[in-house]
């Protein structure tokens, strides 16, 4: 199959380029799972922008600059909050139903914030700017949505009839999970929206698809990625032993909620923060981390019983139902929580154009590091990236499309030298043995010493997997596999690389900031 674009993930990041596009140019968005299934939809919180009077670009700058510790690209972030009111009233011409109050949009506040500024719907915002963006993607009759295609490779010359050197991306190869075969789908220009790395590690708020495969196939092409030891945790996942990762939103701790401990009720933030809850993800997760490890816990308390019940019911409809479900009662009591992976701010680097090293191949969204997030995302200046940066891709190649390489005929995908796998059980074994040793070693407090431990680890298991790889028909959990060996490697290097503690990254032998805030930058 052949189209102008392909446009690999049906999130907010894919969609927003996909309908940027299609006025235009024949579009092909493939999910590897159903169109829903990505993480814009779990997003709960919201989407911040400067919206109200006192507010400014500037206070928003600097508040993502500061969670960021100085490693973000001032001028990406200059240019992204600018956009972000623009972006927001797109939103709402497609329908988006967000939060208004007095004639206005609500606006909520989150940790690392100096204003209000976090325009949401309730506590399932990703999943009504999801939706919208859905329905204006199936009006479109140039978009044609593939789901259930698991992206294996990028196409470039090395696939070509007339093998070339030349780097550029021209498609790529996908498993279909419907026919079970390997298809090829040829482009001009090629989008990667796959999201992040979040099931790299044991426990993570990411959906099951986040094995971060668009990282892996733009590395496997020779691009350069950037700040992947900077891995977010979020700090309040919902503990419960038949309930697994489920998200208790920033907002929560915006609209005043408190960590507790549970043993004693005593409200500890205050020791590690000024800023208390209200302090950035990291600050906050490391502080969880500390009292559950030094109390031999198994999960603080987050408590927002104070406030009143219609609040919060009104605000939080969706954890309360969840949780009054599983017999908590939020309007009474607290919420069992602990830190878990959640987002992943280091990827594949772009510029402003979200134009990768690739001649053809574009990026948007967790996928990349744009320069934006720096060593610590902000909370709910993710969904903004992904709308600022999927729009940015395709303007940038409708302005350009006569630059584009021209597409020339590739090989189709040989499977006459393999044979279907005899021992399946390698692959669950092996990603839960990497999932494990990546939370162990590569956590939210890491030292040299388990960095290696995992690297040793990580090799070992990188020999078995491509073996496999090399004899067997891929099917979905295999493709997932060979990329989780892979960024889990990209992790570990970049964690060894960097030789103090900066934003998310924090390790006890280097437990200082040094001078200069520099990437971390690993060339193929």
């Amino acid at each position: 199959m052949s189209f102008d674009v392909l446009i690999v993930g049906s999130g907010a990041a894919g969609l927003t380029a996909a309908l940027n596009l299609a006025p235009h140019r024949k579009v092909a968005v493939i999910a590897k799972g159903s169109v829903s299934d990505g993480a814009t939809g779990w997003a709960q919180g919201g989407i911040a922008a400067v919206l109200e009077e006192g507010d400014s670009f500037d206070a928003h700058v600097e508040d993502t600059m500061i969670a960021g510790a100085g490693l973000n690209d001032r001028a990406v972030v200059e240019h992204v909050v600018g956009a972000a009111p623009a972006a927001i009233a797109r939103l709402v011409e497609l329908g988006v139903p967000f939060a208004e109050e007095g004639g206005a949009l609500h606006l909520t506040r989150e940790g690392g914030h100096s204003h209000r500024r976090i325009v949401h719907v309730a506590d399932a915002t990703g999943w009504a700017v999801q939706q919208a963006l859905e329905k204006a993607a199936a009006a479109q009759p140039n978009i044609t949505l593939l789901p259930d295609m698991v992206a294996i490779d990028l196409i470039t010359g090395h696939h070509a009839e007339r093998f070339s050197t030349d780097g550029a991306v021209h498609g790529l190869y996908a498993y279909s999970r419907k026919t079970k075969r390997v298809e090829t789908l040829t482009a001009r220009a090629t989008v990667l929206a796959t999201g992040g790395a979040g099931r790299t590690y044991l426990y993570s708020t990411a959906p099951r698809g986040a094995t971060g495969d668009g990282i892996a196939m733009a590395w496997r092409a020779r691009c350069r990625v950037s700040n992947m030891e900077m891995m977010q945790f979020h700090p309040t996942c919902l503990y419960h032993l038949e309930v697994k990762n489920f998200l208790i939103t920033e907002a929560v701790r915006g609209e005043g909620g408190q960590l507790k401990l549970p043993t004693t009720g005593e409200r500890f933030m205050p020791r590690f923060d000024e800023r208390a809850e209200l302090a950035p993800r990291d600050v906050v997760a490391r502080a969880i981390d500390h009292e559950i490890k030094r109390l031999g816990l198994d999960y603080v308390h987050l408590d927002i019983s104070h406030r009143e019940p219609e609040f919060v019911r009104a605000h939080f409809p969706n954890i309360y139902d969840k949780l009054l479900g599983l017999g908590i009662d939020i309007t009474r009591d607290p919420i069992p929580v602990v830190p878990a992976q959640h987002y992943t701010c280091g990827g594949v680097v772009v510029d402003l154009d979200g134009r990768t090293d690739a001649p053809g191949l574009y990026a948007a969204g967790e996928v990349t590091e744009s320069g934006l997030h720096g060593a610590n995302r902000l909370a709910s200046n993710s969904l903004l990236e992904c709308l600022v940066f999927g729009e940015a891709a395709a303007l940038h190649m409708l302005d350009h499309w006569n630059e584009l390489p021209s597409l020339s005929p590739v090989r189709e995908c040989d499977e006459s030298r393999v044979t279907n796998s005899d021992e399946e059980v390698v692959i669950a074994q092996t990603w839960g043995e990497i999932r494990r040793f990546m939370w162990n070693y590569v956590g939210i407090v890491r030292t040299t010493k388990r960095l290696h431990r995992a690297k040793r680890r990580i090799d070992m298991l990188r020999g078995e997997v491509t073996e496999y790889y090399a004899n067997f028909r891929v099917t979905a959990d295999l493709i997932e596999l060979r990329n989780l060996v892979e960024v889990a490697d990209l992790i570990i290097r970049s964690a060894l690389a960097r030789r103090e503690s900066r934003g998310l990254h924090y390790t006890r032998d280097f437990p200082k900031l040094l001078g200069e805030a520099k990437d971390t930058l690993l060339v193929p």
